[in-house]
Formats: structure tokens, sequence, C-alpha cells
């Protein structure tokens, strides 16, 4: 089996600190002092979030709440790169409290 070097060095990383979470050196949510629960969340609203996780179907969005929402790849506009840490804008498009689901659309810049 072959690797890169980018690959070769994160497996050196871990050996020398195992167990340690890449996403800790991220920069911490913007949180809002209004915004504590999902409960306080509305359709519409604009939020600023960090985000966590870049996957096939979109990102994951931390805004400071337990669950992360997803920012679906249909919302991302066509050029735009994201990676985790990234800080970005959404708008809250539907929210599934007892599912736990937050669905973000693009915010506005």
């Amino acid at each position: 089996m072959e690797c890169g070097i980018p690959t070769l060095k994160d497996i050196l990383e871990q050996l020398v600190r195992p167990g340690r979470d890449p996403r800790t050196d991220t920069p911490a949510p913007i949180l809002r002092s209004d915004v504590l629960k999902v409960d306080d969340l509305t359709t519409g609203m604009s939020l600023k979030g960090t985000v966590r996780n870049v996957v096939d179907f979109g990102a994951f969005v931390d805004i400071g709440l337990k669950q992360d929402g997803l920012l679906h790849k249909s919302k991302i506009p066509f050029g735009t790169t994201l990676k985790v840490g990234d800080i970005i804008e959404v708008d809250i498009l539907q929210i599934e409290a007892e599912r736990g689901r937050i669905s973000f659309g693009w915010g506005k810049k």
C-alpha cells in the first residue's frame, strides 16, 4: 500500500500524540447569548458558525448548540470550497427539534 507525504505526516503525528483530535485546533464556535437551545432558533434566522466536517453531501456547521446543523451541498454557492474551521454565515431553513436536525442555507455575505 502506498501513501503520500501528507498521510505519512498525519501517521507520524498520531504516533507522537496519540488520541489527539485535529478538530481541537480549529476556532471555537461563535456563540450568541440569545441562542442557547434549539427552541431559541427560528426559521430565517441568520447565524455565524464554524464548519466542523465536510462530507460528500455538504458541511456540518457548529452554531454553538449541542448538535451541528447541515448545510447541504445544493445550498453552497458554485465554486465555493469549504474546509474544517471556516467561519461562515448560515440561514436557518428548517428545524426538526424532535429529530435533532437543523438545516441551513447559505447566509448573506
